[in-house]
């Protein structure tokens, strides 16, 4: 990230109780059975809220960049490493409600969770205050990480730094046709504080690959990973 003398701090709720809930891991919701939910469906909500507005973002700051640079450069602006250094900005691993075997493992160190939790965060914000306030929130931390992506030089030519989900979606449709790879969860295991989930990639009904993580995003993009070598892409 380069300067964050303008990212905002985290923002205020109408509704505190979904912030209360998006700082809720599972791991917390286990060993406290009244709290009754926990943050993942809300981080489900907040990927897709940020990977409308980052692409929104990008198609607005560099409008002469083709859709396989523009893809490179979201793919590197929402992975987990870069909202794990919003998370980090904003503070959300003091602010984390984890169960005790989390916080022994040091679980608000955890890029993964770090991520999850900012991703809930913004699906939090999105369902109090709407698309734009939560577009007023982000574009600032965008910004500020933006003249870092192009610093990495992430052009067409540069393929190995797109990640592996978004180069098995350019194979499926350059191959395949307009058709989209679906991700399933089809394992899952492990204590609360470090799962393990197993997920295969299908492309209608044939399965492309299989892969194992301590996240749902590791495990895709391991899927997806086998999946390029088996079609010979990688």
């Amino acid at each position: 990230m380069e300067s964050l003398d303008d990212v905002p701090s985290l923002p205020t709720f109408r509704d505190p109780a979904l912030l209360d809930l998006a700082l809720i891991h599972r791991s917390y919701a286990n060993e406290h059975p009244e709290v009754g939910q926990n943050n993942e469906t809300l981080e489900f909500l907040g990927d897709s809220v940020l990977n409308f507005l980052s692409t929104h973002f990008l198609y607005r700051l560099y409008p002469d960049l083709n859709e396989s640079q523009l893809t490179r450069l979201r793919s590197a602006l929402v992975d987990e490493t870069q909202l794990a250094d919003f998370a980090n900005y904003l503070e959300l691993g003091k602010k984390m409600k984890l169960g005790k075997g989390a916080i022994k493992d040091k679980a608000r160190k955890n890029d993964s969770l770090l991520s999850d939790t900012f991703e809930a965060i913004i699906g939090a914000y999105f369902l109090d205050s709407g698309i734009e306030a939560v577009r007023n929130f982000v574009e600032p931390l965008f910004e500020s990480a933006a003249e870092g992506l192009l610093d990495r030089k992430l052009t067409a030519e540069s393929s190995i730094l797109l990640d592996t989900k978004n180069r098995f979606q350019e194979w499926v449709q350059g191959n395949l046709g307009p058709t989209q790879p679906k991700y399933e969860t089809i394992a899952q295991s492990g204590p609360a504080h470090a799962p393990d989930f197993t997920v295969e990639v299908k492309v209608g009904n044939q399965v492309y690959g299989v892969g194992k993580g301590h996240s749902k995003k590791e495990a895709e993009k391991r899927a997806a990973e086998l999946a390029l070598k088996q079609v010979g892409a990688l």
